[in-house]
């Protein structure tokens, strides 16, 4: 599986938030993994190396 070169952005919509996706293709699947993005608003799946980030705004948590 190929590592993004830049961090997927993701929005209150795809919180909790977990790699793959719903929208990564059915070839390049692994098994799920949650990812806490809550804290430093990034993130980086140990399986495949895709990087996510927080879009600008966006507020986690309660």
């Amino acid at each position: 599986m190929a590592k993004n070169m830049n961090p997927i952005e993701v929005g209150a919509s795809d919180l909790p938030l977990h790699c793959p996706t719903n929208q990564t293709p059915t070839w390049n699947l692994h098994p799920k993994v949650f990812l806490d993005i809550a804290h430093t608003g990034e993130a980086k799946c140990p399986y495949c190396g895709t990087s996510y980030r927080l879009k600008a705004g966006v507020k986690v948590g309660h």
